[in-house]
């Protein structure tokens, strides 16, 4: 999905399985050039992002996705619609989800911004989730605590609500996080083959 938008290089954080990511990345797949952020201790997902801070410097438009997610998405119609919606710190791409309590949950105005943010709600007010990728925009540092371990859907999001705008789509987009999940995506990937 990077190199189909466009992208030639990318900051990874590792950590957790550091050793098999490296050689992941030193197979340069798709022709992608990988800087890599070792964190002994995990400064958190804010925490990487403020980390690579310098690596997107002079970057109009930089992307930020979650490792634990897999996605079948056009890259550059997010990036477009960030450009649309006047570079704002944050587009978060979204998605409708059967389990609103296990995501960030947003309610929007009619325009797609963010009127109000919740990350893993008791008791949700849509289904409509945060994927884990974004595109964002310098002015986003503003908002990325300088403390460790910090997190982008409790210490950043939030702060952004009235600022950052979510871009909905029906691409399939389905969190990894749990072997069950894991599992399926790969079931999926078998059978489209």
């Amino acid at each position: 999905m990077l190199a189909r938008a466009g992208v030639t290089d990318a900051y990874i954080n590792t950590h957790h399985h550091a050793d098999p990511g490296r050689a992941f990345v030193a197979l340069r797949p798709h022709g992608l050039r990988f800087v890599e952020g070792f964190e002994p201790t995990l400064l958190g997902s804010a925490g990487t992002l403020r980390n690579a801070q310098s690596f997107v410097a002079d970057e109009e438009q930089f992307y930020i996705i979650y490792a634990d997610n897999f996605a079948e998405m056009d890259l550059l119609r997010l990036r477009t619609f960030h450009r649309k919606c006047g570079f704002p710190p944050l587009v978060v791409a979204a998605y409708r989800t059967d389990q609103p309590e296990r995501c960030g949950i947003f309610e929007l105005d009619e325009w797609g911004k963010v009127i109000d943010f919740e990350e893993k709600p008791n008791r949700p007010k849509t289904t409509i989730a945060n994927s884990g990728i974004h595109v964002a925009s310098p002015e986003l540092f503003t908002y990325v605590p300088d403390s460790s371990p910090a997190d982008i859907g409790f210490h950043v999001l939030p702060q952004l609500t009235g600022k950052m705008y979510a871009y909905v789509t029906d691409e399939y987009i389905q969190d990894i996080g749990t072997p069950e999940t894991y599992a399926a995506v790969c079931a999926r990937q078998m059978k489209s083959k």
